[in-house]
């Protein structure tokens, strides 16, 4: 009788550090939604826990950052870090999914995603908030930089991602639908239905 093994489980860390951020990522696909997050911006680190909380992924997160310069450095290279990982934990993709897209509601707020494992990043950001919308927590987090966030996960983990605001007026419900949405959608894409690479190069 022959034994049927288990898949392997899908995960890669990194340690990365430049003269602005030091961050450690450590993320299992095939997990069961454990997150634990800290990078010195508690509304983003609450953002970064739906990824893993909705996304069925075991993710922490330690990052330190030159939060008294500008946030957008620790927002930015979080992102660059994390898409890297995925892209290192999904390796050639056999037998993913490929494509995941849902529409996500939060009171008021409803959200639509489309992402394509593609290999090719590509970001359509779609979320107004007015023009200065105010920082969410303390320290504050800039709702304008989420689509700096997106732009760097996509361009490291090698996706295409549609993020479009179907209905919201309220910042804060609009970005936790946002990122609940991808999460949903990742959870979607990366699920293993088959065992070839799913695109007809041979190839994403």
């Amino acid at each position: 009788m022959s034994e049927t093994l288990e898949p392997v489980r899908r995960r890669a860390s990194v340690a990365r550090t430049t003269k602005e951020t030091s961050i450690d990522i450590d993320l299992v696909i095939d997990g069961s939604g454990v997150t634990e997050v800290d990078t010195g911006l508690p509304f983003f680190d609450h953002m970064l826990s739906q990824l893993g909380r909705h996304g069925g992924f075991d993710l922490r997160i330690a990052a330190e950052g030159d939060l008294e310069v500008d946030t957008h450095h620790t927002i930015e290279d979080v992102g660059l870090a994390l898409g890297g990982v995925l892209a290192e934990a999904l390796g050639d993709k056999s037998g993913v999914r490929r494509f995941g897209s849902v529409a996500v509601p939060l009171d008021e707020a409803l959200i639509q995603v489309a992402l394509d494992l593609s290999g090719r990043p590509f970001l359509a950001y779609d979320l107004e908030f007015g023009p200065e919308p105010l920082a969410l927590g303390q320290p504050g987090f800039d709702p304008q930089l989420a689509e700096e966030f997106w732009r760097a996960v996509v361009t490291t983990a090698g996706i295409t991602l549609h993020i479009r605001l179907l209905a919201g007026k309220n910042t804060h419900h609009m970005l936790e639908a946002s990122f609940k949405a991808v999460a949903r959608a990742l959870r979607d894409a990366v699920a293993r239905e088959g065992e070839g690479i799913p695109s007809t190069k041979g190839v994403l």
